[in-house]
């Protein structure tokens, strides 16, 4: 049976959306470009086969479909084999065949914690398992740079025989070119800047991630805690010592630490059926 786990934002490792993908690509020999590919489930499910040999029919998987209900059926291939292993996690379905970034890279963080307690070092063949298909968009396009290499020859039909009528003016010939390579400069400055800016504003999504993840954990333990001091309070009179002791640990103090006023304090939020902790 498999070892379930609990991912919260104290106990998810702090990876970034490249190096999960490199472990993805690494464990199971796949070509994904994009957290969003995930979405197709067949990632995972070659995983459950991986850590629980058995427990998943491989060819009922559609590896490289772009049809969301054949997603569907990846998925439920996947809940079967959660089934069968008796694990608890609640797959959210509905979300992760959307292809969101967030909702996505969320489940991956919770499947790698996951993996991570459950795999012993077994070998696995995986593109043998899977027929030798190739799955991740990574590998496709290599066919396009293939195609550019007779069109960066076409050029050179025409500049050679315009130039040889007027000799005296060699220095206008040599200005487009300066200037064609000015602009081959610039264009692939503005390549690292979008590049640069792409990773930003990844790191920008993980870290927002990261205090959505805080967040959550803060407002749980605030309920709890809350409802704690609402049966102390009902209980202050009959309950001796204890909850006076327990009354005390809620409203002690830090130095710096100012008790904000009735007006101040936000209501308890309210618990989420979903969430796990």
């Amino acid at each position: 049976m498999a070892v379930n786990v609990y991912a919260t934002s104290g106990t998810t490792e702090n990876l970034s959306r490249h190096d999960m993908l490199a472990w993805v690509n690494d464990c199971i020999q796949t070509k994904f470009a994009k957290i969003e590919e995930l979405c197709s489930g067949a990632a995972y499910c070659q995983f459950m086969d991986m850590l629980f040999p058995g427990s998943v029919q491989v060819k009922k998987i559609k590896f490289n479909t772009k049809l969301e209900h054949e997603y569907l059926t990846n998925f439920k291939v996947l809940q079967a084999s959660f089934k069968k292993m008796n694990v608890d996690k609640i797959v959210p379905v509905d979300r992760l065949v959307k292809g969101r970034f967030q909702d996505n890279f969320e489940f991956l963080q919770w499947f790698k914690k996951f993996f991570d307690a459950n795999y012993d070092g077994q070998d696995y063949d995986a593109i043998g398992m899977r027929g030798g298909e190739e799955v991740g968009s990574g590998g496709k396009p290599a066919r396009p740079n293939g195609m550019a290499k007779p069109m960066s020859g076409m050029p050179k039909r025409s500049p050679a025989p315009r130039p040889a009528p007027v000799a005296s003016r060699p220095a206008a010939a040599a200005r487009p070119a300066m200037g064609g390579g000015a602009r081959a400069a610039n264009g692939g400055v503005n390549m690292q800047a979008k590049m640069q800016i792409e990773d930003l504003n990844a790191q920008v999504l993980e870290m927002k991630l990261t205090v959505e993840g805080l967040e959550k954990e803060r407002d749980f333990y605030f309920g709890k805690l809350r409802d704690v001091e609402v049966m102390c309070q009902e209980n202050e009179s009959t309950g001796g010592d204890l909850v006076g002791k327990v009354m005390d640990i809620l409203y002690q103090t830090e130095d710096g630490f100012a008790v904000p006023d009735e007006e101040d304090v936000p209501p308890p939020p309210e618990e989420e059926g979903e969430e796990e902790y």
